[in-house]
């Protein structure tokens, strides 16, 4: 039997000591909220033959061993987008944090058996927020990326909804305080195209350091990202993906947050 490791890195997941199974809300795009769990059907990703050829042989090891991985795509583009704003800067556990007193001061709720399960609030909501209410949540530093991200949101949502991935990052960085990281953590989260995922962020780096420590792996970001591009080659979104399930599944939640960028 294979088995396969389902990753609840986005941290609209909720997990409780008394409710284990992870359940999420999202955005069902007419102001409420709908249920994603585990009846739902995530995306499963396999090594393709060949893909770990050139990696260090412990990180090619551990990456195998995951067996197939599954993911929920985000559905929403306003959930991908609002969430990445949330992760900049701050560590996965803080994000974590912040997401869900949002969703839970403002956000739609479903209701299920182990009480209401609430979505990021609309981009509508976001706006109508005031700066009492962002800094009631410790979310000050956060309000104006939200709002700018809101605004564009409700102008040209249409239009984004229609680019191809690769066009989609460079029009999320027009608008202010959205920046390569967060625009490209974004469009692989909404659209599942992890090669466009800002691969040398401090997640992929520290769990490539991780399963493989005598690598000589560069230690500034853009000279890692230059060499893991060069060992992953074509396959680099599914090793990135891959490389990010790997410090999921060790450490039982998400992998650190990025460094200070937009």
């Amino acid at each position: 039997m294979v088995t396969m490791f389902l990753m609840h890195d986005h941290p609209g997941w909720e997990i409780t000591a008394d409710n284990p199974a992870p359940v999420r809300a999202v955005d069902s795009r007419n102001g409420s909220a709908a249920l994603l769990n585990a009846s739902a059907r995530p995306e499963v990703f396999r090594l393709p033959a060949g893909a770990c050829a050139a990696l260090p042989p412990p990180l090619a090891a551990a990456l195998r061993d995951l067996g197939p991985v599954a993911r929920f795509r985000t559905p929403s583009l306003w959930d991908a987008i609002a969430t990445a704003i949330i992760r900049q800067v701050i560590r996965a556990g803080q994000a974590r944090l912040q997401h869900q007193r949002l969703r839970t001061a403002h956000g739609p709720a479903v209701a299920t058996e182990r009480g209401p399960v609430h979505a990021l609030p609309s981009p509508q909501t976001i706006l109508e927020m005031t700066d009492d209410d962002f800094a009631a949540l410790g979310m000050t530093f956060k309000a104006r990326p939200l709002r700018n991200a809101a605004a564009a949101y409700l102008d040209h949502s249409p239009k984004w909804a229609e680019l191809p991935p690769g066009r989609l990052v460079e029009e999320l960085q027009t608008v202010p305080r959205i920046g390569p990281w967060t625009a490209g953590a974004a469009t692989a989260d909404f659209t599942h195209d992890w090669s466009l995922y800002p691969y040398g962020d401090l997640a992929v780096r520290t769990w490539a350091a991780t399963a493989a420590p005598d690598h000589p792996w560069p230690a500034d970001e853009h000279g890692f990202a230059a060499h893991w591009r060069a060992l992953t080659g074509e396959h680099v979104g599914v090793l990135t993906l891959f490389t990010l399930a790997l410090g999921a599944h060790h450490a039982g939640a998400p992998a650190p947050s990025p460094p200070p960028r937009s």
